[in-house]
């Protein structure tokens, strides 16, 4: 697995005149073991009510998921906890749990969700399934299906809830539903048009189409995630001058030397890479954004931007990024975009103190840069699963 990278995305529409979704999508990643959990839980109905229980039974599901619980024992506990539907014989949410280990292992565990498709070389790829009878007189025939394969470059994975799957149903076009067969049949045509096609491009283009079988008015929630693993992109964001101004020809050939797309945040930095390297610095005079100092051109980087203020507003971006957010061009948006466009970031912090702002016994500008950095990097990691290395330098 370390030299595939999983790249993830959801995307979500509610039924028509809700304001809130009865799907509920959680994910997390242990950083300790390499494991990455990612479950998608549907509640019964629609609106609050399907939003609660879902939410209730994908929190558990993760939490036990993550404490490695047998998927049997994890489900009859928490199916117990849950209500039923008023006849007894349903329960309030159907789940999808899938578990990629650092062992190059993908574990697919599915309770009444439609069954998870898998792509391999733009074919449906159908590894053996185990079923498995949930525990209890009361779960007596519910059965959880589970799937284990090690994922290739290439993989593609699809889970979806059954408002995917039952789009447009009633309608002249999908009596039944758009179906398990027409959504395989529609991503392998994706595939076989845009071999490299993202995740979040894919989702989206399944999440339109379903939205066109009902006709643009949702008749249930309907989730789609998907799962790509692929050859990691590598990034360097450099922020801040060395501390030692001695060690500033050696930073400045790590940053030359790096292979990937880079960018510089903090004016000083760019001074001193632009020196030693005998370049120009050329400001973008056409802006449009309050507050925010204009970006800047340099030759061998991605963009130069300034620094604590363009990454403090790089953190809020991140912190309230949805499958449904567009970024425009104003810098911090940009620094965001190319985060989220690669896989491998490598961070390169400097903790120089700028003594033409600070008094050098209230280093605040330093341990501000480093809070607002460390968060980023725990916002990369935890919510888009990207592979951040930071050093102070």
């Amino acid at each position: 697995m370390s030299e595939l990278h999983v790249d993830v995305d959801l995307q979500q529409k509610m039924t028509h005149g809700q304001v809130v979704c009865g799907d509920v999508f959680h994910s997390r990643r242990i950083s300790g073991e390499g494991r990455y959990i990612l479950i998608l839980s549907d509640g019964l109905g629609h609106g609050i009510r399907a939003n609660v229980m879902a939410t209730l039974t994908a929190s558990m599901a993760m939490n036990y998921a993550s404490f490695h619980t047998r998927p049997e024992i994890a489900a009859n506990i928490f199916m117990r906890v849950l209500p039923r539907s008023s006849d007894g014989k349903e329960s309030y949410a159907t789940f999808t749990i899938i578990e990629i280990d650092n062992d190059e292992l993908v574990r697919i565990i599915n309770y009444d969700n439609p069954p998870t498709q898998i792509f391999r070389f733009g074919k449906p790829y159908l590894p053996r399934e185990l079923e498995i009878p949930i525990r209890g007189e009361e779960n007596k025939g519910k059965i959880i299906r589970v799937r284990e394969f090690k994922p290739i470059k290439g993989d593609r994975i699809v889970f979806v809830s059954d408002g995917v799957t039952q789009s447009g149903l009633g309608e002249k076009r999908f009596p039944m539903g758009w179906g398990r067969e027409k959504l395989e049949a529609f991503v392998q045509n994706q595939l076989e048009r845009e071999p490299e096609v993202t995740a979040t491009r894919l989702a989206r283009k399944i999440m339109n189409q379903v939205e066109m079988n009902d006709g643009f008015e949702m008749k249930d929630d309907a989730s789609c995630g998907v799962i790509n693993f692929r050859k990691p992109r590598e990034f360097m964001l450099i922020t801040g001058p060395p501390f030692y101004k001695i060690k500033d020809q050696d930073f400045v050939s790590r940053v030359t030397g790096f292979p990937g797309k880079k960018i510089i945040c903090g004016g000083t930095t760019a001074e001193i890479i632009a020196r030693e390297m005998q370049l120009d610095i050329s400001i973008q005079h056409h802006y449009d954004w309050d507050n925010i100092p204009p970006a800047a051109d340099m030759e061998g980087f991605e963009m130069v931007t300034e620094g604590i203020l363009t990454l403090s507003r790089v953190e809020e971006i991140l912190e309230s990024h949805t499958s449904n957010t567009r970024l425009e061009n104003s810098p911090p948006e940009e620094v965001a975009k190319l985060l989220l466009e690669h896989d491998v970031i490598h961070i390169l912090l400097g903790t120089r103190i700028n003594r033409a702002h600070q008094d050098p016994e209230q280093p605040f500008e330093i341990q501000i840069r480093k809070f607002v950095v460390r968060r980023i990097v725990k916002i990369l990691e935890e919510r888009f699963f990207k592979k951040v290395f930071l050093e102070f330098i």
